[in-house]
């Protein structure tokens, strides 16, 4: 699950970063997703890193029943 962050900076700054990250082809959510990340890595321990990883890899590999497979066993 992603989540939307909100930060505050003044709109003409915001207008002059869009301008000069398009002219690298990139855009300022991609640049702040990357940022974002590498705050991620230094602040949050390894270990936990860790953790949260393989954790998602298990809810990934969990597979849901299907509706048509419950809707089978009613009675």
């Amino acid at each position: 699950m992603k989540n939307t962050v909100v930060i505050a900076l003044d709109e003409t700054k915001i207008s002059a970063l869009k301008m000069y990250l398009t002219q690298k082809n990139t855009s300022l959510d991609e640049e702040l997703s990357r940022y974002a990340e590498q705050l991620y890595s230094k602040v949050v321990p390894q270990n936990v890193r860790e953790f949260i990883e393989i954790s998602a890899k298990q809810k990934s590999s969990q597979k849901p029943k299907s509706s048509a497979a419950r809707a089978t066993n009613l009675p």
